[in-house]
């Protein structure tokens, strides 16, 4: 639990207040964003893990990312089209895009990040406005395999996860978030996401600078990352 550390946090929070008010001082000017990038199979336990680090650094000093959110606006097919497609291939994730967005916002501009419909397989009508941040956390499952965006990532983490506990937790989001049926999501995970995985996904643990389980408890992971992150913004 998170008082256990009573120390770290006071120690933590006085870091992150006092980045805070480097960041905002106009005299010294706009800082670039310190990127963390959190890959990993699906079901690993990436959003798990960004949404824990985001809740200890404090919401108002990192802008959280998904890969998700580009994945390339297939409205043009028909649904029984877009449901054959392999998603789970990097092709499908528009990286340009996000890699734009990226450099927008190292110089401190806002973006209007896509939103993705998971149940239609296409992209939604609206955007959603994000403004820079000290700490920008990007998660995805093939942010290593695209070269661009991994050498915009300043700290690359890798997930890890058995194949067995990464289906039956895909299987348990995907029929309850997503509105697929379980013979779908197995059908899916033979076809396309275990191969993919092990193609695009497993090789980016080798690029990771930090391998972390995903089967056990993030919990000082995450505080000792946190005072790294803290460390490195007030030094960039």
């Amino acid at each position: 639990m998170w008082h256990k550390h009573a120390y770290k946090l006071h120690s933590l929070d006085y870091k992150v207040r006092e980045a805070k008010g480097i960041i905002s001082n106009g005299e010294r000017g706009y800082r670039q964003p310190y990127v963390i990038g959190v890959c990993g199979g699906s079901g690993s336990g990436k959003t798990t893990f960004c949404k824990q680090l985001v809740k200890y650094l404090g919401p108002e000093l990192v802008l959280h990312i998904s890969q998700d959110a580009y994945y390339k606006d297939l409205s043009h097919l028909s649904f029984d089209q877009r449901e054959k497609v392999n998603f789970d291939h990097p092709d499908i994730i528009e990286f340009p895009l996000l890699v734009s967005h990226l450099d927008e916002l190292s110089l401190g501009k806002n973006v209007t990040l896509p939103l993705y419909d998971f149940s239609k397989h296409s992209r939604m009508i609206g955007n959603q406005f994000a403004t820079p941040k000290p700490i920008v956390i990007l998660e995805g499952v093939l942010l290593f395999s695209d070269n661009d965006t991994e050498k915009r990532i300043n700290h690359k983490v890798f997930i890890d996860a058995s194949e067995k506990v990464r289906f039956e937790r895909r299987l348990k989001r995907d029929v309850r978030e997503r509105g697929r049926t379980p013979e779908s999501v197995h059908n899916q995970f033979n076809s396309t996401v275990s191969p993919m995985h092990n193609i695009y996904v497993e090789p980016g643990k080798s690029k990771a600078d930090q391998v972390v389980s995903g089967e056990q408890s993030f919990e000082h992971v995450i505080e000792d990352l946190s005072v790294k992150i803290i460390k490195e913004i007030l030094v960039l």
